[in-house]
Parts: structure tokens; C-alpha cells; sequence
């Protein structure tokens, strides 16, 4: 199974974050991607600077039969719709889609000169990646390490354990 992590802290074109996650989900089903299954909405201040826009974020779990390659490009093609800007890293975005699992394997390619590393590398550090993650997979190991996501949940600071929200199921 594939993991994707779907972020939003900005309006776009299409509506508000919310609706950039639905509409990311919309491309997604048109790209040759099924969704199998997805998460609640939760909510997160923004990450490295709390003073910006509040996330959306959800976990999706889907199938394809794309290479890691094209389905990156397909990735790449929705954020750009959405209005994604890559200027700065870290700043408030349109959308975000990160590759977490990617039928259990271990992957280091480029895409449009972007750097893909799946399992993302930073995944076992984000509660929005985390609980999401371990409300639709709740067995789910990482591919690398071998850990339940359940205890990367327990190895979270407090503060990260705190700050997040669940607010509804889309």
C-alpha cells in the first residue's frame, strides 16, 4: 500500500484548506490513483514558526500501479495546481503532498528536480504524519526501522502529542 500525507495552511483558487485537501483527493482519484482509505482532518500550528497559518493535514492510503517516478510527478502536477510555490522551505503552502510509504520499500530517486527519500525522512517526528497515519493503519510498521507507528506516537514529545487537533472525519 501507498502512504500519502496531504497538507494545506493557505487558501486557493479552488477554496480553503479544507477544500484543497478534497480537491488534491479529486485529482488524485483522476490520476490512475485509488484511494483505499482516509484519515480525520487534524489540525497544527505550523512548523518551524507557530505565528503562521494553522495545517490541515490528512493520511491517505491508496494503490496505483505507477513507478515511484510517475506517481512523484503526478504528486508534483497537484500541488502546482493548487498553487503551490516553492520559494522558501517551510512556508505556508496550498498544498503539500509527501510520499510516506510507498509499497513498503526504501527509496531515494529525483523528479522534476525535486529529491524524493521514501519513507520520508522526517515522518517519525510529525504528529500530523503520525496520527493520521495510526487512525487508518493502526498496525502499520515503518519499512526502514521496523517501529509500530504507535510507539513513534509514544516517542513524540509531549509538546507534539498536545498540539494536535482531530476535527472530523472528511
Amino acid at each position: 500500500m501507498i502512504f500519502l500525507a496531504l497538507g494545506s495552511n493557505l487558501p486557493s483558487k479552488y477554496g480553503d484548506r479544507f477544500v484543497n485537501i478534497t480537491t488534491s483527493i479529486s485529482l488524485l482519484e483522476s490520476s490512475k490513483i485509488r484511494i483505499l482509505n482516509k484519515s480525520s482532518f487534524y489540525e497544527t500550528p505550523s512548523y518551524p514558526d507557530n505565528s503562521k497559518p494553522k495545517f490541515i493535514n490528512v493520511v491517505i492510503k491508496v494503490t496505483s500501479e505507477l513507478s515511484p517516478e510517475n506517481f512523484a510527478s503526478i504528486l508534483i502536477g497537484i500541488e502546482e495546481k493548487l498553487g503551490r510555490k516553492r520559494i522558501n522551505k517551510n512556508d505556508p503552502r496550498t498544498c503539500d503532498i509527501d510520499i510516506i510509504d510507498y509499497n513498503g520499500q526504501i527509496l531515494n530517486f529525483s523528479c522534476e528536480n525535486l529529491k524524493f527519500i521514501v519513507p520520508h525522512k522526517k515522518m517519525t517526528s510529525r504528529n500530523f504524519v503520525l496520527y493520521p497515519l495510526k487512525e487508518i493503519a493502526p498496525n502499520w510498521v515503518h519499512p526502514k526501522t521496523k517501529v509500530k507507528v504507535s510507539s513513534l506516537i509514544n516517542n513524540l514529545a509531549d509538546e507534539n502529542r498536545k498540539s494536535i487537533l482531530k476535527i472530523g472525519k472528511n
